[in-house]
């Protein structure tokens, strides 16, 4: 089957040949057609697998027709998150270069004045986060009764970052005669009743079993002592096999100075965290998407959605708090067919953690545990009490809960939002409180047969083991 087949108009089918694709994944199969038709859709597909052309690509078509009035949208795609907004807005602008449609981006972390003058002029396309359509819908600037077409994207991690009394409240505000598309990477209860309540007979496309990690992927894990994750990961970030890589670290700061290490030892590093102003994030991407750099260091920010291609490798620096981040983590690597590997570091504390992923994927993760690289020339310091540990505590407090609280703080007065809303928008990514994280675990040894500082082969080919 070809786009062509799917019945897109001729200049939407000319603007995918320009894009470099001829052939439609699985999603985009499935829900292109009845979106041309008009049916409300809920599509099931995780991450990489075309999700995001699979609504764009239609929703051009349906818009061709009509014209767009002052403050008054004619479609709304709903992110949760500005980095996902803005890869939906570069979408629109390449698929829709053939199209004379308008669209604005509305998210928080730029100026609201330009936003505003773009909405008084009328949009066709709007793409925003909930927290900054409230803010705006509440001080008058915006209309949402022309709006006949609604997209809830990445719906789980609306979900996961409490936007769903949000949506309900956007929805409300919507047509009832509206068109209604909605996309998750799984389907818990909260999703299904939120589908049942406002979309009308959807048809329901599902491409992957929900939580599957990519097949496409090779993943390893290699167990490592706390005070040895540095230069473990130095180690696999040193391998001729990788070309470009993404490290996630479940807290900013641990981003931060991870960074900053890395850099002063001689990589070509940079970062993306929940702290950085906007248009730095965007500065980051654009650099490793240009080459400029080929490590990039993130937090959960950046773990769902962005579409960056010829990610070699994902390196879980630490093992995420929630399962199912660990499959959107490594969903950045082995994108559109190709091949990728996701290598997490591991420590005897995180047994629970890795235990949960494998329940949730139903796959062990592959390539056994390489102890960490520690000489075995200091047998006496194995027991010593660990002092390495406590000057970390200083920082623990920049990712307590009480972060989520004070997530709008330093906003310039302009851009003041609904309390609650968009400050959790900023704030989540790598501050949610988590009891698999907050209560000490039992340490529970990945791989009880073998010892701290003995080889449990196989590991990662590219790591030197002659070098040990």
């Amino acid at each position: 089957m070809s786009f062509a087949d799917l019945g897109l108009s001729d200049e939407l089918l000319r603007a995918v040949s320009d894009a470099g694709y001829d052939t439609p994944t699985p999603i985009q199969k499935g829900a292109i057609t009845p979106v041309l038709m008009g049916k409300d859709l809920i599509g099931i597909a995780q991450t990489g697998t075309g999700k995001t052309a699979s609504f764009v690509l239609p929703m051009i078509d349906v818009l061709a027709e009509g014209r767009s009035r002052a403050r008054m949208p004619r479609s709304l795609i709903l992110e949760p998150t500005r980095e996902l907004a803005a890869q939906v807005a570069e979408n629109f602008e390449k698929y829709g270069k053939y199209h004379n449609l308008s669209m604005t981006l509305l998210i928080g972390g730029v100026q609201m004045g330009d936003q505003v003058k773009a909405l008084e002029k009328g949009v066709d396309v709007l793409i925003a986060t909930p927290g900054r359509l409230l803010d705006l819908f509440e001080r008058g600037k915006i209309l949402l009764t022309a709006c006949d077409l609604l997209v809830i994207d990445e719906a789980d991690r609306m979900l996961d970052m409490g936007f769903i009394p949000d949506i309900e409240s956007i929805c409300q505000k919507l047509p009832k005669n509206r068109q209604t598309m909605l996309f998750s990477a799984t389907m818990p209860p909260p999703i299904k009743k939120l589908a049942d309540r406002f979309l009308n007979d959807p048809k329901m496309i599902e491409v992957a079993r929900p939580a599957t990690a990519n097949k496409n992927i090779d993943q390893q894990i290699v167990q490592v002592a706390p005070r040895a994750k540095q230069k473990m990961l130095e180690e696999i970030l040193s391998g001729k096999e990788v070309e470009t890589a993404i490290v996630f670290c479940n807290k900013k700061v641990t981003v931060r100075d991870l960074t900053s290490k890395l850099r002063r030892d001689g990589f070509r590093v940079g970062q993306i965290q929940g702290d950085m102003e906007q248009k730095d994030r965007i500065a980051e991407l654009d650099r490793f998407k240009a080459g400029e750099i080929n490590i990039l260091v993130a937090s959960d920010v950046a773990a769902r959605g962005l579409d960056i291609k010829g990610v070699s490798h994902v390196v879980n620096y630490d093992v995420p708090w929630q399962p199912d981040d660990y499959v959107h983590r490594i969903g950045r690597t082995g994108r559109a067919g190709a091949s990728g590997i996701a290598i997490t570091l591991a420590t005897r504390a995180d047994a629970d953690a890795v235990d949960a992923i494998e329940k949730l994927t139903k796959h062990k993760i592959g390539g056994k545990a390489k102890a960490e690289p520690e000489t075995k020339a200091e047998p006496e310091k194995k027991a010593e009490t660990p002092k390495a540990e406590s000057p970390r505590v200083e920082n623990s407090d920049e990712d307590k809960p009480k972060r989520r609280r004070r997530g709008g703080r330093g906003r310039k007065k302009s851009d003041e939002v609904t309390p609650g809303v968009e400050a959790a928008e900023a704030a989540y990514e790598d501050d949610r409180p988590d009891t698999a994280a907050a209560k000490a675990l039992p340490a529970k040894p990945l791989a009880p047969e073998v010892a701290e500082g003995e080889w449990s082969g196989p590991v990662p080919s590219f790591l030197s083991v002659g070098a040990r």
